[in-house]
């Protein structure tokens, strides 16, 4: 029933995409077609487009998904063993509710059958839809946001591409245990804004930051649930985004790089890249951001939460105040931290934890310096 709300793909593109050589992605790729729809049980990677830009500033623009195909399926694929399938688009429905719905219900279901949805979206509003297709999981959920906003917006209770974080912090259920921005940019957040990521312990990391040591961001996908791409993020002279002039913004490289980093974190179970323009030229770099996010899915490591800690090193510093426990992964020598489970608390996790973390982390723990995102975690687990 969900994926009634999926139309297939147009005739026109499937040929152009049969054109191709055997070598190319598309030849890899399972099509709905108005003939056929993929088999669920056998695919590990779905790409299903969502042309719903009513929630944008200029939200009567049309998006076109084609072009972006077109360039993702020229490509050609690594030494891949996933079966990816394109779902097709889910059309606006007559209210952006019914757009939302229609997402929740296909993300769900795909979640649930072990399925990655890749949405290529419209507006960022859709991020909601897709934050509210973990519901039936009934699990805490972790959300990543590579923009230059917090998307707080105005709390009139509409829902548009730059409020919707306020709609999923305030709504019931409330699911979300921690939201991280990657690549903010501090004069486009008021003072409050930063203020209130700070209070409620979520972590936030400055564009020039990230630029600066890209790695620093690896941690914070490896605990990601869900990633939410806004495209303004970029800067122009390498999106081609001239419509929403970015001066500043990461290059093409840094965005895959960070895409990568999304797809190798064994918990990513979701990806969507909002706010694109439409343009040919952008339509590239869509492509390739999506390719190095299936690449890092085939690279995948199953380690914690899904692997055993006989193998990993275990590490304790003492503190004055209690010891903090570090362990680190033989098989890639990444780290996590231990988050203990307070049993007087509300403790949302109901359990001990591992935190991922970087090397650095125990270096600095080494001299006596609480690692921050440690701190943060803890507080959460309290409240």
């Amino acid at each position: 029933m969900e994926f009634d709300f999926l139309a297939p793909l147009e005739t026109d593109l499937i040929i152009d995409l049969k054109r191709m050589s055997s070598q190319h992605l598309s030849s890899k790729i399972v099509f709905h077609t108005s003939e056929d729809f993929p088999d669920i049980s056998k695919i590990n990677i779905a790409l299903i487009g969502v042309p719903e830009n009513r929630g944008a500033e200029n939200g009567t623009k049309e998006v076109d998904l084609s072009n972006i195909r077109r360039q993702l399926y020229s490509l050609f694929p690594g030494n891949w063993s996933k079966t990816i399938a394109d779902l097709g688009d889910i059309l606006p429905g007559n209210s952006p509710d019914d757009t939302y719905f229609a997402v929740q219900k296909v993300v769900s279901r795909l979640l649930k059958n072990k399925v990655i949805p890749i949405i290529i979206g419209g507006s960022q509003d859709v991020t909601y839809a897709l934050y509210r297709g973990y519901d039936d999981l009934e699990q805490m959920v972790n959300m990543v946001s590579i923009d230059t906003k917090f998307d707080f917006g105005k709390q009139d209770g509409t829902l548009s591409s730059e409020s919707y974080l306020t709609k999923i912090i305030v709504e019931e259920p409330n699911n979300l245990f921690n939201y991280s921005n990657i690549g903010f940019q501090t004069y486009f957040n008021s003072q409050e804004e930063i203020d209130l990521i700070e209070k409620l312990f979520f972590d936030a990391y400055r564009l020039g930051e990230v630029c600066n040591n890209i790695s620093i961001s690896e941690p914070v996908f490896r605990d990601a649930d869900m990633i939410s791409v806004d495209l303004t993020s970029v800067k122009s002279s390498d999106s081609g985004n001239f419509s929403t002039f970015q001066p500043n913004g990461f290059n093409g490289k840094e965005i895959c790089a960070l895409s990568r980093y999304a797809g190798i974190s064994d918990k990513v179970s979701s990806f969507g890249i909002f706010n694109q323009n439409g343009s040919e030229q952008e339509a590239m770099l869509v492509a390739q951001i999506i390719w190095y996010f299936i690449e890092g899915v085939h690279y995948r490591s199953n380690e914690y939460p899904f692997g055993s800690k006989e193998h990993y090193i275990k590490y304790t510093v003492p503190f004055e105040s209690e010891d903090i426990v570090f362990f680190k992964s033989n098989k890639t020598e990444r780290w996590w931290i231990e988050i203990p489970f307070f049993l007087n608390s509300h403790n949302k996790l109901k359990k001990n934890t591992l935190l991922p973390c970087s090397h650095e982390d125990y270096l600095a723990a080494c001299n006596q310096e609480f690692p921050e995102r440690w701190w943060k975690a803890q507080r959460k687990s309290i409240v």
